[in-house]
Formats: structure tokens, sequence, C-alpha cells
């Protein structure tokens, strides 16, 4: 059984009435930055056991009268290869995928905004493209200066050049497909933009970590560092905070730099001794350090989190993705949290069963129960498809020696593959396992109950002894696991898929 060391109901109520008294305070019209994941955010359910991938969304959902969506991107990324990491998609297709993901909730997405337009081919074609779905689409241009310049940028020769975006409603949350895309940049041009209309539109920020009100190197806030080690982000205390109130609290180095900036940004728009905000601190709406339950839970989850990313670091550095430089920074995370990868069960059970089979391939998953559960490479299945079986075997209550599959069905699929498919590998990937496991769960009882284990796998977590392929690695992400591997390929060739 799966324990939870976060209240998510308690989170929901608290955070929307947080966000509810900040529209108050500025009079009934608030620009919400969001930051981080509205969807999907796999890290916050990670390291905070019962906080769920969309949380953060069903949190809207209880404002959704009040709430309509802007989403920036930057016009730099239309055109680059840049690509969101999680799911493998490029930026302009995370805001398709945002937009229709907003609409199924019946979330109101007012436009799209993109940034820093230089009248760039690729830019002006989404553009075109949006349009063409019938999006409403705003420019905005690069200030020279930025973002030091106050006195241009605040200026008609700054923001004011920006398309403004009409709103309706009372909370315009502003949010991306990624870091870099210019959130803040468009909540402060929309400030510019109301105050000259004579409304005193309000500013927020909503970023879930670091979680302020927990201590420096707290597991939770660690293992953000080790989430954003190539951004170069490192949590520290807020000095404006601490110099004000004479409380502790903690920010992150990008908003504690650019902190006198936005002060000065603020008292530009609204007036000298009127910006509303004290400390980097104070421009936080988030509640979620009150609704930790269960520390000393939250706190290992965290550690397991700092251990997989740099497990996952090691094995993008081997593809070429990350320098030395990350691994370095997230070494260093994992002495502060003194922690190592044997704090993983499932590392060490699965380098054992590849020494016991004359080190081939090997995978290892950890049922909920602390069971564990390992897979071998053999002349029909890659070790991660074989582990995947003997895990729901094990979840369903299912003798070790029942073959769910008859070897004469895999035979027919191995040579469909090489012959006709031209593969090399003619083992069987984890979701050709499955649809064969489907086929003959249509006549096997024992087939259907292990199939129906299948949600028993969700939140295991798995290690597999080489790198797996997209294909395999993309099945456990669906499965809702949380898998590393070694910074390995199993073979010698230079290409993999």
């Amino acid at each position: 059984m799966i324990r939870n060391g976060f209240d998510l109901e308690k989170y929901i109520s608290l955070q929307s009435e947080m966000i509810k008294e900040r529209i108050e305070k500025f009079g009934g019209k608030l620009y919400m930055e969001f930051g981080g994941k509205l969807f999907d955010d796999y890290h916050a359910s990670r390291v905070l056991p019962g906080f769920h991938p969309d949380s953060k969304i069903r949190m809207l959902c209880r404002l959704q009268k009040d709430v309509e969506i802007v989403i920036a991107i930057n016009s730099d990324d239309i055109g680059s290869r840049k690509l969101r990491g999680d799911i493998g998609i490029s930026y302009p297709t995370e805001v398709l995928r945002l937009i229709d993901a907003f609409r199924s909730l019946n979330l109101h997405v007012n436009s799209v905004v993109i940034t820093q337009y230089r009248n760039q081919a690729a830019s002006e074609a989404f553009k075109n493209q949006l349009e063409n779905f019938g999006m409403k689409v705003h420019l905005h241009y690069p200030i020279e200066g930025y973002p030091y310049n106050v006195s241009k940028i605040v200026s008609e020769e700054g923001y004011g050049k920006n398309d403004f975006v009409e709103t309706t409603r009372s909370l315009v949350v502003v949010t991306a497909p990624g870091p870099g895309s210019g959130k803040i940049a468009t909540c402060l041009s929309q400030l510019y933009h109301e105050n000259k209309r004579g409304i005193n539109a309000g500013y927020a920020k909503f970023e879930t970590f670091p979680i302020w009100n927990l201590p420096l190197k707290h597991p939770v806030n660690l293992a953000y560092e080790a989430a954003t080690a190539d951004l170069d982000d490192v949590n520290m205390i807020d000095p404006y905070h601490l110099d004000k109130y004479g409380k502790t609290t903690v920010n992150y180095n990008r908003d504690v730099e650019i902190f006198p900036v936005l002060n000065a940004t603020f008292e530009k728009i609204y007036g000298v001794g009127k910006s509303p905000y004290n400390s980097p601190t104070d421009m936080g709406v988030n509640m979620a350090g009150y609704c930790i339950e269960d520390d000393a839970l939250v706190s290992q989850a965290a550690l397991d989190e700092i251990v997989r990313r740099y497990l996952n670091t090691l094995v993008e550095r081997r593809k070429g993705r990350v320098g030395d430089e990350t691994v370095s920074k997230l070494e260093l995370l994992m002495k502060q949290a003194r922690v190592s990868p044997e704090i993983r069960p499932v590392v060490g059970a699965a380098l054992k069963k590849s020494y016991e089979t004359d080190n081939q391939p090997a995978c290892a998953i950890e049922l909920p129960d602390g069971r564990i559960v390992t897979g071998k490479t053999s002349a029909l299945l890659g070790a991660a498809s074989a582990a995947i079986i003997n895990a729901i075997k094990e979840l369903a209550g299912i003798e070790d020696s029942y073959h769910l599959i008859d070897p004469e069905i895999i035979e027919p699929i191995q040579r469909m593959k090489t012959e006709y498919f031209k593969d090399r590998n003619p083992l069987l990937h984890c979701d050709e396992v499955l649809i064969a496991l489907s086929i003959c769960a249509v006549s096997d009882p024992k087939v259907r109950q292990a199939l129906d284990a299948l949600e028993g796998l969700k939140c295991c977590e798995a290690h597999s002894t080489v790198i797996l392929s997209s294909v395999d690695e993309e099945l456990f992400h669906k499965l809702g696991m949380n898998l590393t591997c070694e910074p390995v390929y199993g073979g010698n060739r230079l290409f993999h898929k």
C-alpha cells in the first residue's frame, strides 16, 4: 500500500483561498505567473507522496469561472530543436497540447503571446498556424537593456510597443511550455498597459519549489536543485525577507538576483514607494509547505528523487545531452543529502541479476510491499519485458512457472519484426509483450488476472542495467513507474533508437 505524506485536499483548499486573497488585495485583477508544470508534474508527485501530477490544474478548476489563461512562448524556441524533456515534444507542439488540455477542462484560453518576436520565419509560420485554429496571437518584442534599463523598459519604447492582451476575468494565469519563455515579462507588460488604462492590476508568482517555509537544506528543496541542475538554479535564503521581517525563508538565486529590478519596475508602474512587495518571497502564493503531514516520509521520497536524478543525468551524459558539470553538481547534492545509488534496492538487485546471468542485461522492479522481482534477457524477451511479466504475475498471485505467453505466439511476432520490419533486435519490447498478453487474455483467465494487476505497478521503482530503448522507456513512463538505468548501452553499436 502506498503511503501519503502530503494532504492534497488541504493543499487545494488552502491554495485556492490564498489566490483569492491575492486577487482581492489588488482590487479584483491579478496576473499570476505559473512556474513549473500545470499538467504532468511528476516531480512534485514523487517528492510529495499524495500530490498528484494534475494537482495544480485541479486547484485552478476550483476557480474556473474567474480564470483565463495566456500562454507565452519565446520566439527563439519556436524554430529551435528545444524539447520538453520529460515528454519529448517541441515547445510549439506543447503549446498546442496545453490549449487542448485546458479546453478539455473547460478552462478559458485567452491567447498565445510570442515573446522576443523579430519577424523570424518559424515564428510567423506558427503564428499563422495558431490563427488558422482560431487562436488570438499577440506579439512582444525585444527591449534593449532588458531587464536592467527600467526607465526604458517601463515606457512607450519598451512595454508600450508590445501588444496588449485584452482580458476580462479576475485571475489571468500566464504559463508556458518551459523555462525562458517570457512569463514574467508578459505579466509586467500587462501591468504597464492596465495601469495606462486606469486599472491597478497586480502580479503574483506561483512556484511549487523551492518550498519557502522548509529549511534551506531540507531534502525536498535539495531535490528541486537536483531537478534543475542544468539550469544553474541554487536555493538560497531570501535576504530581502530576512531584512524586512526578521524571518528566514527559502527562494532561489534567479528570483533573489532579479528582485531589485522587479521592485524598481513595480515602482515605475505604480509610483515611487508603491511597490506591493518587500521580497521575492512576498510575491509567491505557494502553500505546499503547510500541507506536509509526514515529514519523514516526504524527506525519504525526496532523497530517492535526488538519486534518480543523478542516475538519469549519467544516462543523459552518456547520450551527449549534458556535460560533466551537471553531473558534478548532482554528485555534490548527493553528498549534502548523504545518499548514494545504493539507497534504491532495485539498483543492487538488477546488477546482481546481471552478474548471475553472465553480465547480460537485467531489470529489477520493487513492488509496493517491498518485494523485488527481476527479469533477465532470454531468447524471446528483453530483460525489461521479462521484469514486467514477472512483476504482474507476482502481484496477481500466479505461480512463477506459468507461461502467460506461449513461446509459439512469440516466435511469429519475432519473425515479423526481423523478416518484414527489418528490425535487428528480435526480442519483444514491453509494448509488444502487453499487446500479446491482451490477445492471450481472450482465452486465458490467468492472463486477464495478470493484466488487471498492471495498475499495481504505478509508482513502483525500477532499474535496468542498460539504457532502454525509447519504446520501453515510454512504456515504463505510461505505467507510472520510476525508472532509472545504468549509463551503458546493451551493445557495441554507435546508433541506438
